[in-house]
């Protein structure tokens, strides 16, 4: 049974409601001219009224559970879907309200609008599913609209390249994981997730290749969504084709919920089946901040060079999931910086979507002088760059210390612990290189000309926003970090110990 007033339903009813209702208001309406204002603010009011509804119910509830195995029904009202939700919510915040500015002279607004409401949904279900087949069903209906909104510029060869490899790589990963759910029915005769992993820690010997099997699949499928070498092969390409807002939905929306999925279904499993798989997991993220960092090196265009930068990132939050059975404080770390990482990758593309409708072009050397030239928009640009490099004392300065701080905690168990956080410290050293690039671009190089540009205001509005998070943050971090601790697992460490 569903509960038609918990959080989960009640945001789903008003999102779905208004996704469904402005294509309507749109067919209806005979006149003609741009409704992108209208279409805009609707939506905003939506996910504004959605983001109420998960606040005051974590602020008026004590009794909300956190993340543990007592789980009944597809979808559980937790702490750690309402964590996962307030992320989802506040980046299509962030991606409607600039979409005021950047889809002004394009078309189809309220396609465009309602697929974005659509695959909030899904992302916001994504969080509170606790069985296979509901995660299954949010999985879709958060990736199924984003490949239209991949290829939205349809008459941009481009765009429509980056769709198309998004589908295929799309489609291949929900088959790996519909293949992974099924082996895992097979070996455990349940679609609930926590009932799954229960039957797993008492599985017979025989049986565990298939277990095993099961959990590398599970991290192919979802590494494709969290953009895990070597699932990345897409995201660069979909990332600096697709229209920059959506692009920005991609990065700080789609990216974790996969990682919610993840830690609801791989991490869980992992330490049900061997702790030990928890040294692959690190490999994998050491390789995907190499690569992430390496390939933004060698960029020239702002929306790719993020897209790598956001791959790297991916790597420093699956450092808190690999050491996650070691050390207490990982998983609470890695929720704190996907917290972060949303906003902070949100402000770096919005920022490049201000440039891009303003002066219209996506190479850095486009941002040659943009210090004088669109002052706001350099400065949230510089903040967003400073804080993924984990400078102090923005935000992802500390979660990337508790990150990091959680894998020296866990060389009291492993070995390699440590040197996980030594890749994590020299990756954040290395990012600097292409962050600090394109500073000196904004503010020692001279651009084209030295005219002062209007800045789109409802950009300049997300920017400010994104500003504020950052630095008070950076300031006063411990209610989202409490938040983060809330929704981490508790005694779901306790499987360790069951076999």
């Amino acid at each position: 049974m569903i509960d038609l007033f918990s959080t989960p339903s009640l945001v789903t009813i008003v999102l779905a409601a208004v996704a469904l209702f402005i294509p309507i208001i749109d067919a209806l309406n005979k006149e003609k001219g741009s409704k992108n204002k209208i279409y805009s603010g609707i939506s905003f009011g939506a996910l504004v009224l959605a983001l109420i509804i998960v606040i005051v119910r974590v602020v008026s509830s004590k009794t909300l559970p956190g993340l543990s195995l007592a789980s009944n029904g597809v979808i559980t009202d937790d702490v750690f879907g309402a964590f996962f939700s307030i992320a989802f919510i506040l980046v299509s915040i962030m991606v409607a309200v600039s979409s005021w500015s950047y889809m002004k002279k394009k078309s189809n607004h309220a396609a465009y609008y309602s697929l974005i409401l659509l695959s909030s949904i899904g992302m916001i279900l994504i969080g509170y599913s606790t069985d296979f087949v509901m995660l299954l069903v949010s999985w879709e209906l958060m990736s199924i609209p984003t490949y239209a909104l991949a290829a939205f510029s349809k008459k941009d060869p481009v765009s429509n390249e980056a769709a198309i490899k998004y589908f295929l790589f799309g489609a291949l990963s929900t088959a790996i994981i519909i293949l992974a759910m099924g082996i895992v029915y097979g070996l455990s005769g349940t679609t609930n997730i926590y009932d799954s992993v229960i039957a797993l820690t008492t599985l017979k010997s025989s049986l565990m290749p298939f277990g095993l099997l099961a959990a590398g699949l599970f991290i192919a499928g979802f590494g494709f969504k969290m953009g895990l070498v070597p699932f990345h092969m897409w995201l660069p390409d979909t990332y600096s084709g697709s229209p920059i807002t959506i692009a920005t939905l991609l990065a700080a929306g789609t990216k974790k919920a996969g990682f919610a999925a993840a830690i609801r279904v791989i991490i869980i499993g992992l330490i049900a089946l061997n702790v030990h798989w928890s040294f692959v997991l690190a490999i994998i993220a050491i390789f995907t901040m190499t690569v992430g960092n390496l390939g933004a090196l060698t960029q020239k265009s702002v929306p790719r060079m993020l897209a790598y930068s956001s791959l790297a990132q991916a790597g420093y939050i699956l450092i808190g999931l690999a050491v996650a059975p070691y050390a207490a404080a990982g998983l609470a770390a890695s929720l704190f910086h996907i917290m972060n990482h949303a906003v902070m990758i949100s402000a770096a593309f919005i920022a490049a979507t201000a440039v891009i409708v303003v002066i219209s072009g996506y190479s850095i050397e486009k941002f040659k002088g943009l210090g004088y030239r669109m002052p706001i928009t350099a400065i949230a640009m510089t903040i967003a760059l400073l804080a993924l490099a984990g400078i102090p004392p923005l935000n992802g300065f500390w979660s990337k210390l508790l990150l990091f701080g959680a894998a020296i905690d866990s060389g009291h168990q492993v070995w390699w612990g440590p040197y996980l956080a030594i890749a994590g410290v020299l990756n954040s050293a290395l990012s600097l290189g292409y962050y600090a690039w394109i500073i000196r671009k904004m503010y020692f190089e001279e651009g084209e000309n030295r005219v002062r540009q209007k800045e789109p205001k409802s950009i300049v509005a997300v920017l400010l926003f994104a500003i504020g998070f950052m630095v008070i943050l950076g300031i006063w971090y411990g209610p989202v970090l409490n938040f983060a601790t809330m929704a981490s697992p508790g005694d779901l460490m306790q499987l360790i110990h069951i076999k």
